[in-house]
């Protein structure tokens, strides 16, 4: 209590005290924690954000749908950088996010799939939501869309085109999204009698660069693809600009499909057909369930799973 009056000098005290308390303050420092003087108001959520890469559209989806929430339901949002994929390190800024006065967190993939089924998840003991899931996750609530349906129909819109040599660029292993994305593309492929071809399924990191090295080696083939489909945008701009550069028109050469609706799906030409799943509108339900299950007005006991509606956007790419 000398302290907090003397910082804020909220009572008289004598000099001596005053001045021992900020020689203290100065060896040791000390900087008030901002978000932990808001436990004054204790009915308040502050959600806590793990981000990796501030210039990505997903973020800023993210974001801006957290923050229309919040404003709208007096919450506070904190926000971490993470600068891997670890689970080490993931955990950190999840619980520098907490000493900073975070009770509630939500996430993004993967930061939702390392952490999931953990121990260290379990004990938090605090809300926990995930957007951009096509699936539940045990411990935390989560949003998304049906991506194995999506994937599907995007793929019946190249087959419909005419198309039957499909190429597709995965995203990373470690994403369910990849998995459930690919599973869409297969199950379209086999409705309509296609044969898969490993040869025409490449890996890829939901990023730019990996999209131009995937793009590289599907158009290198002897029997290059008429289309192909990336399992989201960044890596569909990727194929665009390789397919430029080769001299192929899109899409009379090669038609390309996209996965997001991000915003560089119209800034690239042609512009891009694509998937639209709403980041914003997802993270603003994430923000509600979270700030409901912090306040005890949640639905209770296990974590629920909603799947919001989906679009195939065409556009002159396909």
């Amino acid at each position: 209590m000398t302290v907090s009056n003397a910082v804020n000098g909220t009572k008289k005290m004598r000099e001596e005290t005053r001045l021992a308390v900020m020689a203290a303050i100065e060896e040791l420092g000390y900087v008030p924690n901002t978000a932990a003087r808001a436990l004054a108001s204790a009915r308040q959520t502050r959600i806590g954000i793990v981000y990796r890469n501030a210039q990505n559209a997903f973020l800023s989806a993210m974001l801006v749908g957290t923050l229309n929430a919040a404003a709208r339901l007096n919450a506070q949002v904190i926000v971490a950088k993470c600068d891997s994929f670890d689970f080490d390190d993931a955990a950190a800024a999840v619980s520098s996010l907490i000493r900073n006065g975070a009770n509630a967190i939500l996430l993004a993939p993967p930061y939702s799939e390392i952490l999931s089924g953990t121990s260290f998840a379990r004990e938090l003991a605090i809300p926990l939501a995930a957007i951009a899931h096509g699936a539940g996750l045990p411990d935390m609530d989560t949003i998304g869309v049906n991506e194995v349906a999506a994937a599907r129909d995007m793929t019946e819109h190249l087959i419909d085109r005419g198309h039957e040599r499909i190429g597709f660029i995965t995203g990373p292993a470690d994403h369910s999204s990849s998995t459930s994305r690919l599973r869409g593309f297969l199950s379209a492929l086999a409705a309509h009698g296609i044969r898969e071809d490993e040869a025409l399924i490449q890996p890829g990191l939901f990023t730019f660069e990996s999209g131009l090295a995937a793009a590289a080696t599907l158009l290198d083939l002897s029997r290059r693809p008429t289309a192909i489909f990336a399992s989201n945008d960044d890596m569909a701009a990727g194929v665009s600009l390789v397919a430029h550069r080769r001299g192929l028109r899109v899409p009379d050469d090669l038609a390309i499909a996209g996965f997001d609706d991000a915003p560089i799906a119209v800034k690239i030409w042609p512009p891009l057909s694509t998937v639209r799943q709403e980041i914003e509108v997802m993270a603003e339900r994430a923000t509600a369930m979270l700030v409901a299950r912090h306040h005890g007005e949640g639905p209770g006991g296990e974590p629920v799973s909603e799947r919001i509606a989906y679009a195939v956007i065409t556009r002159e790419s396909t």
